[in-house]
């Protein structure tokens, strides 16, 4: 399933309930997609997280946005959990370079301009708390490196708490807020 990819029209931050509105849409529209794809396929592989809500949350930790961000996602993530209509992933692969790594990665890569770079590095700290919190929420859910065996990573799911609230709620009080 392919990455999301800016229209131009997102809200500009100025109406946080209509941004708040506007990305749990965009979610629940990437989670749908992702559980028509298992319907069809057995199995759902995403590039990443339908779940963005990490990216409110990761901002709002290193002061690029208000925390008032967040919980107003939050609470929109938390009546889509209760719909069904958003939820989290059976199995997140997660990876992630040093941040030496990174920058060097960058310098020997001219051919993209990677215009939000230096954001995305600072970022990298914050996602991985999140992450590692999904995982104290819900053991056996993420995988910090690939396993030997494909066939592990291909009959992990459904769980049956992939949109119960509860879970979301477990997730964020692992999370070091204001």
């Amino acid at each position: 399933m392919p990455e999301y990819v800016p229209t131009g029209k997102e809200p500009d931050g100025r109406d946080l309930d209509a941004q708040a509105d506007h990305w749990v849409q965009v979610n629940s529209g990437r989670w749908a997609q992702a559980l028509e794809l298992e319907r069809a396929a057995g199995v759902a592989i995403c590039d990443s997280d339908p779940l963005k809500l990490h990216y409110s949350w990761s901002l709002a930790v290193i002061g690029a946005a208000p925390w008032d961000r967040f919980r107003r996602e939050l609470q929109r993530c938390r009546l889509a959990f209760a719909t069904g209509s958003l939820g989290l992933a059976d199995l997140v692969l997660f990876s992630t370079a040093p941040q030496e790594q990174l920058r060097h990665q960058k310098a020997a890569d001219r051919s993209r301009r990677r215009r939000s770079f230096d954001l995305h590095v600072r970022l990298r700290e914050p996602l991985l708390a999140w992450y590692t919190a999904l995982e104290r929420s819900s053991p056996g859910r993420v995988l910090w490196a690939l396993p030997d065996d494909n066939d592990a990573l291909m009959t992990t799911g459904p769980r049956v708490d992939r949109t119960d609230p509860a879970l979301l709620d477990a997730l964020v009080e692992q999370l070091p807020m204001p």
